[in-house]
């Protein structure tokens, strides 16, 4: 009896405090809050991420925790297999524990982008460059390459992608939100089609992707647009050159310096509306509901001519004696 008294007291009773001390210390550790550099740090993880590499990742972060009680965490927790690719959020007072469950449930964190309307792809193409949360992939494909992958069968996608705010998790692809933004500009342009006015003088949704662009471009105020779309209308039925400046800033690329001088009207590019009839080879910029809606019923009126007043609104003339006499007064600052 003294022998298993002893047994007892010796080798089994400190082994068993020994493992309640482990099982303590483990719970302890999982259940407590780990120490960050910041309020919040991201991380992004990569597909087939295992626990050892989603530890090693937010090591390098700065998040303080055992990388091996870390995935014996993950396998006895049984979140070694569900752990999902993506971006996450360590905050402050997160544990072990519910990191690892967040990634399993895949909690992701939630980023947004904005594509304004009225951008260009140019633009659009460096607000992606530049948001650190966006996965860069396209940085040096061609707008042909992106045509092919996108699966436009087109050599532009300039105003393919509608302008709007994007909401993705950390990691997204640039691709992955074109994708979107392509699609959505497909379905938006489809219904609207549906709805054109019946004497439109476009033949197609692309063609009113294209006049919707010019409308985008030419004015900042929305109770003008439809009115533009009408002198558009009027000119296309006319045979007459749409002549808008817009396109002629387009067709010169990079070399627009703010100002177009004469000679640059005259500069002949596919978009240079003053030199070539009829609408321009593609979209000028991205375009949002009420241009493509102004392009597809537009107003109807006698007008052929506008000019800026030079706070966002135009006026409109019938006549190009009349429209002289705007120009004088409101680009050339001559009292009338």
């Amino acid at each position: 009896m003294n022998f298993l008294w002893r047994l007892f007291l010796f080798v089994v009773l400190p082994l068993v405090l020994a493992a309640a001390a482990a099982v303590g210390s483990a719970y302890y550790w999982a259940h407590g809050a780990v120490a960050l550099p910041a309020p919040t740090v991201d991380v992004l993880v990569p597909p087939g991420a295992t626990a050892s590499t989603i530890s090693r990742l937010l090591s390098q972060s700065g998040v303080e925790l055992n990388p091996r009680f870390f995935s014996w965490l993950a396998r006895f927790g049984h979140f070694d297999t569900k752990l999902k690719a993506g971006g996450y959020q360590v905050v402050q007072g997160d544990t072990p524990w519910t990191i690892l469950r967040r990634m399993a449930m895949g909690d992701m964190t939630q980023r947004q982008l904005t594509l304004v309307e009225g951008w260009n792809l140019r633009q659009i193409r460096a607000a992606l460059a530049q948001h650190s949360d966006i996965r860069h992939t396209l940085d040096q494909i061609t707008d042909a390459q992106l045509a092919e992958r996108l699966g436009v069968n087109s050599q532009y996608v300039e105003g393919l992608f509608f302008p709007d705010t994007y909401i993705f998790p950390i990691g997204t692809t640039d691709l992955e939100i074109l994708q979107r933004a392509y699609r959505a500009q497909q379905q938006i342009l489809d219904k609207a089609w549906e709805q054109r006015a019946a004497d439109v003088p476009i033949a197609s949704p692309y063609e009113a992707l294209v006049l919707a662009s010019l409308i985008e471009k030419e004015t900042g105020s929305p109770s003008d647009r439809a009115r533009i779309a009408g002198v558009f209308a009027n000119r296309l039925r006319a045979g007459m050159l749409l002549q808008t400046d817009p396109t002629v800033i387009y067709g010169m690329g990079e070399a627009y310096e703010g100002k177009i001088r004469k000679r640059d009207l005259q500069a002949d590019t596919p978009w240079n509306t003053y030199t070539r009839m009829g609408l321009p080879p593609s979209p000028i910029a991205s375009v949002g509901r009420a241009s493509l809606a102004a392009a597809l019923q537009p107003e109807k009126h006698g007008y052929y001519y506008f000019v800026s007043r030079g706070d966002g609104t135009s006026v409109f003339a019938t006549t190009l004696a009349e429209h002289n006499k705007n120009v004088s007064t409101y680009i050339l600052g001559r009292k009338p």
